[in-house]
């Protein structure tokens, strides 16, 4: 484990990352239910699943305690914020509001999910994949539930954002900042560059019609 690292150390900046990247994919997942036009039970279910998904495999493969089992919080943010996508009628939000809490999402999920794995004594590199796997699990379950095209097809840079921030936060061990310090500017980067990609997508859609 590295000794910058410590849970004490970071622990503040994990815990709104976590909250963070549970939020947006739970947005995400209730409005890929909104979208196929299914009830409020389904609704929960894609959020649950898109909010969860990546972060149940990363605990699994850690050797951690998953974390929505001995935590209910997690499953209750889920369902608040399925129930409050499922009210807010369709036409308000925006054609690629999907892919901008995706965005938010994978960078912060990314960041969290190798910091974890380093916190459980993961060498940099198998942590960093650890965060690209909480990054985007969740969200290719979801799309594969949905039937939609997965989140890893896409032509924009999410995953490149994952990868991104993932690889970042496993190498902040040699980095001179501090560790608060170093998992901002790790999800900063990261929601900047998916940010830019969206944005350009947006711009390009823009252009063609």
């Amino acid at each position: 484990m590295h000794p910058e690292l410590t849970l004490s150390t970071i622990e503040p900046v994990l815990r709104w990352l976590n909250i963070a990247g549970l939020s947006v994919f739970a947005v995400s997942g209730a409005l890929a239910a909104a979208r196929q036009r299914l009830d409020i039970i389904a609704a929960c279910f894609f959020a649950i699943v898109a909010a969860t998904g990546g972060g149940t495999m990363r605990d699994i493969l850690i050797g951690a305690p998953v974390f929505w089992m001995s935590d209910s919080a997690p499953l209750i943010i889920c369902l608040v914020v399925a129930v409050a996508v499922w009210l807010v009628p369709l036409r308000w939000w925006p054609v690629r509001a999907l892919d901008w809490f995706d965005a938010a999402g994978l960078a912060a999920y990314a960041v969290y999910g190798a910091s974890k794995a380093l916190n459980f004594g993961i060498a940099p590199l198998p942590a960093a994949a650890m965060g690209i796997v909480t990054a985007c699990m969740g969200g290719v379950i979801r799309d594969v539930v949905a039937d939609v095209p997965s989140i890893m097809l896409r032509n924009e840079l999410y995953v490149t954002a994952a990868v991104l921030a993932a690889v970042s936060a496993a190498n902040a061990a040699d980095n001179a900042l501090s560790a608060a310090k170093r998992v901002a500017a790790s999800e900063e980067s990261a929601l900047a560059l998916a940010a830019a990609s969206a944005a350009s997508a947006a711009l390009s859609v823009e252009v063609a019609s």
